[in-house]
């Protein structure tokens, strides 16, 4: 089973691209995935990082199925 993982803004500075494909195992849900992503990728530790399955915003509890998009990016405020 594999999902899009798609970067935005300073994550994809980080991760030095746009979009990778992950395998996961069967039940995985997005804080799984997420997990997965900062390991892979250390520089994501120094942010707080949001994440949306399928464009919309995700909690972190939803299940991952095969083929599924997953964008992170991370948090941001204004003045």
């Amino acid at each position: 089973m594999s999902a899009r993982i798609l970067f935005f803004g300073v994550t994809a500075d980080i991760a030095s691209e746009r979009e990778i494909e992950v395998s996961l195992s069967s039940g995985s849900t997005a804080k799984n995935v997420l997990e997965t992503i900062r390991q892979r990728i250390p520089g994501l530790d120094e942010h707080k990082l949001h994440i949306s399955l399928n464009q919309q915003f995700a909690t972190g509890e939803e299940i991952v199925k095969d083929g599924d998009e997953l964008a992170i990016f991370a948090a941001v405020s204004g003045g």
